[in-house]
């Protein structure tokens, strides 16, 4: 069976908030983080929206020489990670004296090697893109980051598996600890937020045109939607072995019990409702529950009509005529890609210590797959025992999560 994995610490930079306790009131009021970004269109976007999320202020958090080291996702994963560990209660103390492993979802650095091409192009000198460039261009800068700023010392590497890179990340953390290789990981998923990273999915016609009300752009589910939003921040968990949480009197949120993933085998972009549902039939399995016991399922749902369809499918082939509530907290963040994995479980584990489920806003008109689904539309009180997290990915990568209340 292996040891039990539990969650000790959550932490989060998003469009909904900067921390754990503004992001509860805006899930719970189902408060949008969508916003018109002019600029955009004015570069040559088709769309212009986007989730609005602050930039971190480093300065007496970290030194000069640290502060250059750090891609834009590497900044919002230590804000997150600074808050997961003070949550967990793991201090500075404690980071220098024990194993911590790290294992990050994040799938792009698209800025830090647009700025570093731009120097080159004005300055045709190298030397002056600067030392810190390289460690902001790499696809590792979250983790590598992340391990010399916290003086981890355990596994450290990261998921690079498109929007479900930060769930395969926890999947991966707890397989980790549940096979006794590490005791402590931290997890989680980045993303940077700036549009150099975007005009390629905007390029392929993904993106909402609904430039009139972006608080009702994101749709998930519903039968209008015209496209998702692009997003981002961070997400950081603290994923620890059950017996090790207990010896150090750690206030434990919830337990990770369940891990399936699978791959489509079929077209780069093309979504597939078998390959959805086999990952969640692996997940359900591997928590020994089954869909009669979830209470609630924060779908992958990212506004997209093909997209939503076939997870809509997959959904209904195990929940129609169920108890679970579902929705997908997409339709307030937008689509957070690589961090969207990590982003959901910590908006599931705030719902579940909350006794209530976020709302699938804007979802006004359901088309015939998402008729078939008990979708929430407002705000729900309710016990959440047991929760479903769905997250998929270009090339067809599935991975689905299932937690339990303690």
């Amino acid at each position: 069976m292996g040891r039990r994995v539990v969650i000790t610490g959550i932490g989060i930079w998003s469009c909904l908030g900067n921390d754990v306790e503004t992001v509860t009131k805006s899930l719970h009021s189902g408060k949008s983080g969508i916003v018109l970004d002019q600029s955009r269109l004015e570069y040559g976007f088709r769309s212009g929206l986007t989730g609005k999320v602050d930039k971190p202020v480093l300065k007496g958090l970290l030194d000069r020489r640290q502060r250059a080291n750090m891609s834009e996702e590497a900044e919002y994963a230590y804000m997150a990670s600074r808050q997961a560990f003070d949550a967990a209660g793991i201090d500075d103390a404690y980071l220098l004296n024990n194993e911590i492993g790290c294992i990050f979802g994040n799938d792009s650095t698209a800025k830090a090697v647009i700025d570093g091409y731009n120097v080159m192009e004005e300055k045709h000198d190298s030397e002056l893109v600067g030392s810190g460039a390289i460690f902001q261009s790499m696809n590792s800068t979250v983790n590598m980051n992340l391990c010399s700023i916290f003086h981890l010392r355990g596994v450290n590497f990261s998921v690079s598996a498109a929007c479900a890179s930060g769930s395969h990340s926890i999947g991966l953390g707890y397989m980790m600890i549940k096979q006794g290789l590490q005791d402590v990981v931290l997890c989680g998923g980045a993303q940077e937020t700036n549009m150099y990273g975007m005009f390629a999915f905007d390029a392929i016609r993904t993106f909402s045109l609904r430039h009139d009300s972006p608080e009702k752009a994101s749709r998930p589910f519903d039968r209008d939607r015209d496209g998702l939003i692009p997003s981002g921040g961070a997400a950081a968990l603290v994923l620890e072995d059950y017996e090790h949480a207990k010896a150090r009197g750690a206030n434990i949120l919830c337990e990770v019990i369940g891990y399936g993933f699978s791959s489509n085998g079929g077209g780069i972009s093309q979504p597939s409702h078998e390959g959805s549902a086999l990952a969640m039939k692996r997940a359900l399995a591997d928590a020994g529950v089954t869909p009669d016991d979830i209470d609630y399922v924060n779908a992958h749902a990212t506004s997209t009509p093909q997209g939503d369809m076939y997870e809509a499918k997959a959904l209904a082939s195990l929940f129609e005529g169920k108890k679970a509530l579902i929705s997908s907290t997409k339709s307030m963040t937008g689509h957070e890609c690589w961090m969207a994995g990590a982003s959901e479980i910590v908006y599931s584990i705030i719902m579940m210590q909350n006794n209530f489920v976020a709302p699938n806003i804007n979802f006004e008109n359901p088309d015939e797959d998402s008729a078939r689904l008990n979708i929430a539309k407002e705000t729900t009180e309710r016990k959440l025992n047991y929760i479903l997290s769905n997250s998929f990915g270009f090339g067809g990568t599935n991975s689905a999560l299932v937690i339990k209340k303690i």
